[in-house]
């Protein structure tokens, strides 16, 4: 028989049983679809009975809703591509390997989760070590349609004499198909390497490090997803947190969990992890690592330390016919006296209060002369008098992180906070960042203000609105996959938090996103090659200090990129050649014959040689095509390309590119992306490898190859 015609012919075989899942899948929803209807049925009815019964019949009610609507979340969840694999073993039996198990009315297995352990052989067998498999198939949907089918023969001298083969190269074709907007799941391409971080125990920090391309990120969500699948009681309830370089990174990977039928779990930005605020831009490189840097903390706790503006600078009350002064600076001395003694402003009203009678009736011992003073009286009537509360509420009032990170938009102010610790010019341009509102947060300032919100304590009950207001209130649940839980206000109890560009995240940020994770297991994905940080010892010891003491650390290097071709790649490692060190850069395993086209042009005609290869790349792929530039290149872009009308078509700034992919890239500028980076050429590699097929660099200088 030929090839195509075995082809069909096994296409057919593998339709008949994608046929009886979906017609399986069908009746697993007619059902979930009438508990729910029943359990609606048991509420109305709930509200005839007696008060005793009634609570127990609406429990009852919700709980069947509850898990009607979470299966029929996860039927819909993973109705697409359901079923994607096969693995024939030596005893005979066929196990189908799909997003989600199910078993037939008489309980017999039609599809294995692929996070059971009977799927692991899917991803983890090899010739080598065929774990009885003899054959493995990749099945390619659409809907409920089979398209294709892929095997991989692991056990030659076991195939049966009616077992046929057919094709080769199921991941190599994954990885030529076209781009979208968002990220697709692995399910049915995970590899070995990449299966053994997925199971990886869940407790303790799993760290996962590898070049561009060898899938880091796509390995970490499948993780999250497997543990959730397989440790749900333990981490379900408190929740996963996923933290992302930007906002375009976040929508870009929001797909990939609720395709896995993952709903309830939390991606953020790093500009977003804080509630109530949001950082909307990127600061310039060496202002964001200054703002980043560990000195900061001492900063900001002296800033909030230091007299808030315009509070009394004297006090004057009567007692007992006499008037009791206090000077700024006596008042000073007492409000330093406040702060030795330790603990949040917002906390300390009541010693502050204490403190400043303690001083009033030091100052009337000062003019009694002859006449003794009772102390104890004085501050008993002094403390319930209107006019000392009205006097104490403006002299120390509550604070918010937003009013004390823009005190330090005073450069005298923020002098006197960064004495010993910032130089002229960074005083200067920290003032100016704090005092420039017109963009609103920047990302690292969402970590400055964290930093506050702890260094200050909450507010009063009462004035908990005031400081949701002031900091601009978001939804607690942004960036939520789902609808769960809804969890309070800054959250600390996540049981697994995911960090993704970690070799990005500053000493300050790492310290936020630690306050999120102390009871949780980490994995931490990332690349010292790409990264943007410039004092990577500073941050490795405040990443040590957010993990806090788990001993359980586990470390896995993924050494494969899937993602470039290796004629892409070849141009991005001589980027960096001097600079990773030696098996530190990934292997290219696929090559398609398209090099990199370097392209010489004059600045004065950049906007239409930008047009024209970003129309060349459009017309030459089938997916997305990324233009990357310098962060503040991306307006002027923009408005070069108003006139595409093509949404596969995007601008994006070279810090925002990371953890990106595009099916074609048009690099412009390189020169300015190693520039405007502290970390020069690291930022240059990384956009070098966001593309998969194409790639143009317009340059107007050759200093960067």
């Amino acid at each position: 028989m030929s090839e195509p015609r075995v082809r069909r012919a096994e296409i057919a075989i593998e339709q008949t049983h994608v046929d009886r899942v979906y017609t399986r899948l069908a009746e697993l929803r007619t059902q979930a679809e009438a508990m729910r209807a029943k359990g609606y049925e048991l509420g109305h009815g709930a509200q005839r009975e007696a008060v005793f019964e009634q609570a127990s019949m609406l429990f009852e009610r919700d709980m069947m809703v509850y898990h009607a609507n979470q299966q029929l979340q996860t039927l819909d969840a993973e109705y697409e591509g359901l079923v994607f694999g096969r693995l024939d073993q030596t005893s005979g039996e066929a196990v189908y390997v799909g997003r989600l198990g199910i078993r037939d009315a008489e309980f017999d297995n039609l599809v294995t989760d692929w996070r059971a352990p009977a799927a692991a052989a899917f991803y983890q067998a090899t010739a080598e070590e065929p774990m009885d498999v003899v054959r493995r198939r990749v099945i390619r949907c659409s809907g409920q349609t089979v398209l294709d089918v892929d095997d991989d023969v692991l056990m030659a001298e076991a195939v049966p004499d009616d077992m046929r083969i057919v094709g080769e190269g199921a991941l190599m074709a994954a990885l030529g198909r076209a781009r979208g907007e968002k990220m697709r799941d692995i399910v049915a391409t995970i590899q070995r390497e990449q299966d053994e971080v997925i199971r990886a125990p869940w407790r303790g920090v799993t760290e996962i490090t590898g070049g561009p391309g060898t899938g880091k990120t796509a390995v970490a969500l499948h993780r999250a997803a497997y543990l959730l699948y397989r440790h749900r009681r333990q981490l379900g309830g408190a929740g996963v947190l996923v933290v992302g370089p930007s906002g375009v990174f976040t929508n870009y990977i929001s797909r990939v969990l609720p395709a896995m039928g993952e709903t309830n779990v939390e991606l953020r930005a790093l500009g977003e992890v804080l509630d109530g605020a949001e950082g909307t831009h990127q600061d310039p490189a060496r202002l964001a690592a200054i703002k980043g840097s560990l000195r900061m903390r001492k900063i900001l706790l002296r800033g909030l330390r230091d007299t808030p503006p315009d509070v009394p600078t004297e006090m004057r009350i009567v007692y007992k016919g006499q008037v009791l002064k206090l000077t700024a600076k006596e008042l000073e001395k007492v409000r330093r006296k406040v702060h030795v003694q330790g603990g949040p402003p917002n906390r300390s009203r009541v010693r502050a209060a204490e403190t400043l009678l303690e001083a009033l009736a030091d100052k009337a011992e000062e003019h009694a002369e002859d006449r003794p003073v009772d102390r104890a009286e004085l501050i008993t009537e002094l403390g319930e008098r209107i006019d000392f509360h009205r006097f104490l509420v403006v002299w120390w009032p509550v604070l918010s992180p937003a009013e004390v990170l823009r005190w330090l938009a005073d450069e005298p102010r923020l002098a006197r906070a960064g004495k010993g610790l910032l130089n002229r010019d960074e005083i200067s341009a920290l003032a100016a960042s704090f005092a420039d509102r017109s963009r609103g947060w920047s990302v690292a300032d969402v970590a400055l203000l964290d930093e506050l919100r702890v260094l200050i304590g909450p507010p009063p009950k009462r004035r908990r609105r005031v400081q949701q207001v002031e900091l601009d209130a978001a939804p607690t649940q942004r960036g939520s996959t789902g609808t769960g839980p809804q969890r309070p206000e800054h959250y600390d109890e996540y049981s697994h938090i995911v960090v993704d560009e970690a070799q990005d995240l500053s000493p300050m940020q790492w310290r936020m996103v630690g306050r999120r994770g102390k009871y949780a297991s980490w994995t931490v994905v990332g690349d010292p090659v790409q990264s943007s940080w410039p004092d990577p010892a500073e941050a490795a010891q405040a990443r040590d200090q957010a993990f806090g003491a788990r001993t359980a650390r586990r470390r896995y290097t993924l050494r494969t990129n899937y993602r470039n071709s290796a004629e892409i790649f070849d141009l991005a490692a001589r980027v960096v050649a001097g600079t990773a060190a030696e098996g530190e850069l990934p292997h290219a395993v696929r090559t398609t014959g398209l090099v990199p086209e370097v392209r010489t042009v004059e600045p004065a005609t950049l906007d239409g040689s930008v047009r024209a290869a970003a129309k060349e790349l459009l017309d030459a792929v089938e997916g997305t095509v990324g233009v990357i530039c310098a962060m503040d290149r991306v307006p002027e872009i923009e408005g070069w390309l108003a006139g595409h009308t093509d949404e596969r078509l995007k601008v994006v700034g070279s810090l925002d590119s990371k953890g990106l992919e595009y099916d074609a890239v048009v690099l412009v500028e390189p020169t300015e992306l190693i520039t405007e980076s502290t970390t020069g050429r690291r930022v240059l590699y990384v956009a070098l490898t966001r593309a998969t097929q194409q790639l143009t660099v317009l340059a107007s200088d050759s200093d960067w190859c």
